[in-house]
Parts: C-alpha cells; sequence; structure tokens
C-alpha cells in the first residue's frame, strides 16, 4: 500500500482516502460554484425597478 506523507504532519494516509476526500472537496466546490438560474425577465424588470426606486429615495 502506497502511503502519503505532508510535509508538517507525520501523519500518514493511503491514496484511496487521499482521492475520496478530494473527490468529496472537488464535488462541494462544483455545487458551490453553479451559477445561479437565470432570472425570467419580467422578474428581472421588477428587480430593476426596484432598485430604481430604492436609489431615487437615497
Amino acid at each position: 500500500m502506497t502511503m502519503i506523507q505532508t510535509e508538517n504532519d507525520p501523519d500518514q494516509i493511503d491514496r484511496k482516502t487521499c482521492r475520496y476526500i478530494c473527490d468529496a472537496v472537488g464535488e462541494r466546490l462544483q455545487q458551490s460554484m453553479r451559477p445561479e438560474p437565470a432570472l425570467s425577465s419580467r422578474l428581472q424588470q421588477l428587480l430593476e425597478e426596484m432598485q430604481r426606486r430604492d436609489n431615487e429615495r437615497h
């Protein structure tokens, strides 16, 4: 079994565990970095109108 040793930590983990950790981190990053779905044109118009009115008040 091949072991991986980090520079500052004497504890070792095997390649299977390392791969599992990397895959799990990658999945979490993909989920958190997914683009938000596009807003409908009507909803976008309403948001812009709300922002315009809010800016007029300040």
